[in-house]
């Protein structure tokens, strides 16, 4: 059995001592004879030729791919594939790497080239947040076509968030990886969990195992919500309906017919509570059953509210008047946590610079002696470094980078004009403010492993709100492109800083991790978009100007929360009531001072006692309660898991978890082909309301 002995991992490190069974070494070490066909002596490292290879690139997009738009549209959280894509390539790679031959596909494969297909599934991971939050508001708000008729544009503005990030982050390295040498959490944990990988067969039997329990539950949940398209059962069960329906009891019905409360399965959200802290998932949960259980209910009933959801002239409704107060505590909440830690926030934005400026010296004079002159370049002083792990073969060049990050600078401008007519300025404005804020994202995900993208797209509005433009209309488009264009930004650049944090810990090659992010983005964002076009076409209430949710597929709450603040910061909000105007207020204080009084006052070691402020606010925005009881349901079982069989939950949680998101995100894939093209559904629906078929969820 291998054994850890340093899980504290210094900068500059290659390798990891591990206590192994002298017979298991031996064994594992005839095993990479075998399998390389070489006959290097019994214990002699092997040394990779090739770290980007176009296997690891492939099944790395493939990976990488697969789960996060259908969760961001129900909910608006997206989870990194690092860790994902880092077990299941080797789960996949390793086993083919032994039976195939070499034009194939076959050969040796290492620990550097895992961390290639690493890369590679984590920035196809994040081309889908654009896609479930701010492009969604623009057609809910009538700014644009359909997203059909829109595809080029849509293809072109992805592939600028893909690569503008991309080549941005690489002179950031430096500073954020080697000079401050953060923790990166995720990406630190990913270089350990390769590293025990490919360090003995038991870590080969490992991940094998764990592989072998995300397919396991990818079966199930694929088939489960397969089966519920014709069968609802599978999908929903009105519990309080008929038991109230049998009681003659009107409440218990409204309980589930108008307020939401029924058990769904709801497997992505049963993974996510997997996944999640206790604190986020019980505030979740409490904050509904308060709002949508108690105080929602008793306000229509004495007729305050006219009813539960959707959004009316004739009165006010529970979703209208919880909209504005959730998205204050939501938003400005995840603020304060960003500015109360003004230290991080200073010396991200300070090294950000700093190293850019670096960064352009070196390029200017590379232009001006080697292009110019003939020249070699003379180099120029920077602050020393512990970067000595690699050669320079194995670094990104800095031509690449800067002429990267001029094209996608003006390819963005040229983009922005043509198919949204952004004036050039602000485009250029747009970029500026999501590189700076891009020095935010990634000093809070080294710190803390948090990206706030959403803080940073709502950052970019408030700057922006007072851009001029000819109508409103345009307005509003400039507002939203420019969150998008810095979420977008944030997220790359946080993404390929965070795999490059990986592969120093183990010592793979910046340049092969820098190509396999390049290449991995030209496939994702023709499946980001073609994604967002299938849900869009199938599901109307996506897109469409109809802001009630109810009987809609997705909560959108991220769509609900960008639309929304746009408004208010281009002056066409609808005018609140007396009483949202006070509890909107009230919900901004409380989204202040707690966080302040969180990170200010209260030791680190209580910080998960005190109740999450942005998961209130989203219970507010969200008028589906099932939701936040499927993430009680699955954060429940993770604790009786995780008494009953500690080393089990620690091993294969988050297979189990991206087991659930995975499965049930690829066949909704599947049900809104089906919808699209005709085929019935429903055809066993006893199990609804009353037995009406149009009453199916």
């Amino acid at each position: 059995m291998a054994e850890v002995k340093d899980k504290d991992i210094t900068p500059g490190e290659e390798k990891i001592e591990y206590e192994i069974d002298s017979k298991e070494k031996e064994q594992y070490d005839l095993d990479q004879q075998v399998e390389m066909k070489d006959d290097r002596p019994i214990g002699q490292e092997f040394v990779e030729e090739w770290q980007f290879t176009w296997r690891a690139t492939v099944v790395g997009s493939l990976l990488g791919s697969a789960s996060n738009t259908y969760l961001g549209l129900k909910i608006g959280w997206t989870f990194a594939a690092s860790l994902f894509g880092g077990i299941f390539s080797f789960a996949i790679i390793k086993p083919l790497s032994r039976v195939l031959p070499l034009w194939l596909g076959g050969g040796h494969f290492g620990p550097k080239e895992n961390v290639t297909a690493q890369s590679a599934a984590t920035t196809a991971g994040g081309l889908s947040a654009g896609f479930v939050a701010g492009v969604p508001a623009l057609y809910k708000l009538g700014l644009m076509n359909t997203p059909k008729a829109d595809a080029a544009a849509l293809v072109l503005f992805t592939i600028s968030a893909a690569f503008y990030g991309l080549f941005f982050a690489v002179p950031l390295r430096r500073h954020f990886v080697i000079n401050q040498d953060l923790a990166f959490p995720t990406p630190r944990a990913t270089a350990i969990t390769i590293i025990s990988l490919h360090s003995s067969v038991e870590g080969e039997r490992e991940a094998m195992k764990k592989a072998k329990w995300m397919g396991i539950f990818f079966a199930i949940t694929f088939c489960w919500t397969l089966i519920a398209y014709w069968v609802p059962f599978f999908e929903a069960i009105h519990i309080l309906w008929w038991i109230g329906y049998s009681a003659d009891y009107i409440p218990l019905m409204s309980a589930d017919a108008d307020w939401g409360w029924v058990f769904q399965f709801d497997w992505p959200f049963f993974g996510a509570g997997l996944m999640i802290p206790g604190s986020t998932v019980i505030s979740f949960f409490v904050s509904s059953v308060f709002l949508w259980g108690v105080v929602g209910p008793v306000c229509v009933t004495k007729g305050y509210w006219i009813g539960a959801g959707g959004f009316s002239d004739e009165g006010t409704t529970a979703q209208s008047f919880f909209l504005w107060p959730g998205i204050a505590l939501m938003v400005l909440s995840s603020m304060t946590e960003l500015f109360v830690r003004y230290e991080t926030l200073w010396r991200g934005i300070k090294g950000g610079v700093s190293e850019l400026g670096y960064g352009t010296r070196e390029a200017y004079g590379y232009i001006k002696h080697k292009v110019f002159r003939g020249e070699a370049p003379t180099p120029r002083e920077r602050p020393a470094t512990s970067d000595d792990l690699y050669k320079p073969e194995e670094l990104v060049p800095v031509t690449w980078w800067v002429g990267g990050t001029v094209i996608s600078i003006i390819f963005t401008c040229a983009i922005m004009g043509e198919y949204f007519h952004m004036p050039v300025y602000q485009s250029i404005v747009a970029v500026i403010i999501a590189f700076i804020l891009s020095f935010v994202g990634l000093q809070a995900a080294g710190e803390t492993d948090i990206n706030p993208t959403g803080s940073i797209g709502k950052m970019a509005q408030l700057i922006f709100a007072g851009m001029p433009s000819d109508t409103l209309q345009q307005v509003q488009k400039n507002n939203l492109m420019a969150g998008n264009i810095s979420a977008s930004a944030a997220s790359q650049a946080v993404d390929m800083v965070g795999d490059l944090k990986t592969g120093q810990l183990v010592g793979a090659s910046p340049r092969s991790q820098f190509l396999a992010q390049a290449v991995a983005s030209i496939p994702a964002i023709g499946i980001a978009v073609g994604l967002f076009i299938l849900f869009a076409e199938a599901y109307p209430c996506v897109i469409n100007d109809d802001l009630n949710t109810k009987n809609c597929e997705f909560q959108l709450v991220a769509v609900m929360a960008w639309l929304q603040v746009t408004k208010l910061l281009t002056g066409s909000a609808d005018p609140l009531t007396r009483d949202c105007i006070i509890v909107t207020a009230m919900c901004a204080v409380v989204g202040v001072v707690i966080p302040f009084i969180k990170f200010m006052f209260v030791p680190e070691k209580y910080h998960r006692y005190i109740p999450s402020m942005s998961a209130i606010g989203i219970a507010m925005i969200n008028p589906a309660p099932e939701v936040p009881l499927s993430m009680l349901i699955g954060w429940t079982s993770g604790k009786i898991w995780k008494r009953l069989n500690p080393k089990s939950h620690e091993d294969f949680m988050y297979s189990v978890a991206g087991g659930m998101i995975a499965g049930q995100g690829i066949s909704a894939l599947l049900k809104a082909v089906f919808k699209l093209s005709g085929i019935p559904g429903h055809a066993f629906y006893a199990s609804c309301i009353e037995g009406l078929q149009e009453n199916c969820p």
